[in-house]
C-alpha cells in the first residue's frame, strides 16, 4: 500500500495544527503583546502536551519569526494589489498614492501586527535573514517608482553617498544619493503619520487621520512625480 496518502493526511494535520498556533499567538500579540508571547500558555488554550508544541516551533523567537513573516507578505500583498490596481501604470503618482493608502488601510486594520513589524524590538528577539526578503515588498514597491520616474539634476555629495551606500547598493546603483534622500524622507514620513497615529498621538489634535493622511501623500507624490 502507498504511503502517499498516509504523508498527505499527516502534512495537512500538521499544516492546520500550526496555522492554530499561529492564531493563538496573535491572541496572545493582542492581549499581552510579542514579548509575552508563551509556547507553554499556547499547548495550554490548544491542550496540547507542552512538549508536543516545540515539535512544531523550536522557540518562541521561532514563532516570532513566523508571525513576522506573515505579516509582511500580508502587507506586501496589499500593497502589490493595490498598486498593480492602478490602470494608468504611466501615473507614478497615483501608484504612490496607492502604496501609501494602502499601507495605512492595512495598519489601521491590523495595528497589533503593524506595532510588532515598526514598533518596538522585543526584547531579546533578533530577526533572522529569513524576515529580510518579506520586508523588502513594500519599500521595493517605492523604490521602484522612483527608478521608473528617473533623475533629476541636483548636486550631490561625497557624505550623502557614502550615507547612502548601502541602499544604492540595494537598488543596483539606479537612482543617485539625493533621489535615495527623497525616498527615505517620503517613507519616513508615511510611516512616522501612521505611527503616530496608531500610537495615540493625534488624539485631540487631529479630528480627521484619513483626511489629513491623504492631502499629506498627494502632496509628496507631486514633489517626488511631477
Amino acid at each position: 500500500m502507498s504511503k502517499k496518502p498516509a504523508q498527505g493526511v499527516r502534512a495537512r494535520v500538521r499544516a492546520e495544527l500550526t496555522a492554530e498556533i499561529k492564531a493563538a499567538a496573535t491572541r496572545q500579540l493582542v492581549e499581552v503583546g510579542a514579548a509575552a508571547i508563551s509556547l507553554r500558555a499556547i499547548a495550554r488554550e490548544l491542550g496540547m502536551a507542552s512538549s508536543a508544541i516545540y515539535r512544531y516551533f523550536a522557540s518562541r523567537d521561532d514563532l516570532l519569526t513566523a508571525l513576522i513573516i506573515d505579516a509582511y507578505n500580508d502587507l506586501g500583498d496589499v500593497v502589490e494589489s493595490a498598486e498593480g490596481a492602478v490602470a494608468d501604470r504611466a501615473d507614478l503618482g497615483s501608484r504612490f498614492v496607492a502604496i501609501a493608502l494602502s499601507i495605512r488601510t492595512w495598519a489601521v486594520d491590523n495595528p497589533h501586527h503593524y506595532a510588532l513589524l515598526y514598533g518596538s524590538p522585543v526584547p531579546g528577539y533578533a530577526a533572522p535573514q529569513d524576515t529580510i526578503d518579506p520586508a523588502t515588498r513594500v519599500p521595493v514597491a517605492l523604490l521602484s517608482l522612483l527608478v521608473e520616474a528617473g533623475e533629476k539634476q541636483r548636486r550631490t555629495s561625497k557624505k550623502l553617498d557614502l550615507a547612502l551606500s548601502g541602499l544604492s547598493e540595494f537598488t543596483g546603483n539606479t537612482l543617485s544619493s539625493p533621489r535615495l534622500s527623497e525616498g527615505v524622507e517620503v517613507w519616513g514620513t508615511v510611516f512616522g503619520y501612521i505611527t503616530l497615529e496608531l500610537f495615540g498621538h493625534f488624539e485631540n489634535a487631529v479630528a480627521d487621520p484619513a483626511v489629513v493622511f491623504e492631502t499629506l501623500v498627494a502632496g509628496m507624490a507631486e514633489r517626488l512625480f511631477a
